[in-house]
């Protein structure tokens, strides 16, 4: 499996509480930070859940 970086570029303020868990658990806090993960079912489903939140690129 591949690697994934995920990068925050939207706030979230006013999100759901299960949706800001989810980009807290992808370890990001702030906007602009980003993280590379190592591509997996779960992690995929994370993204698909905050995608409007986030930049998503191939490594």
């Amino acid at each position: 499996m591949g690697k994934v970086r995920v990068t925050q570029v939207r706030s979230v303020i006013d999100r759901p509480k299960d949706q800001k868990a989810t980009v807290i658990a992808l370890g990001l806090k702030k906007i602009g930070q980003s993280n590379e993960l190592v591509r997996s079912p779960q992690v995929d489903g994370m993204i698909r859940k905050v995608s409007h939140l986030l930049k998503v690129e191939e490594i």
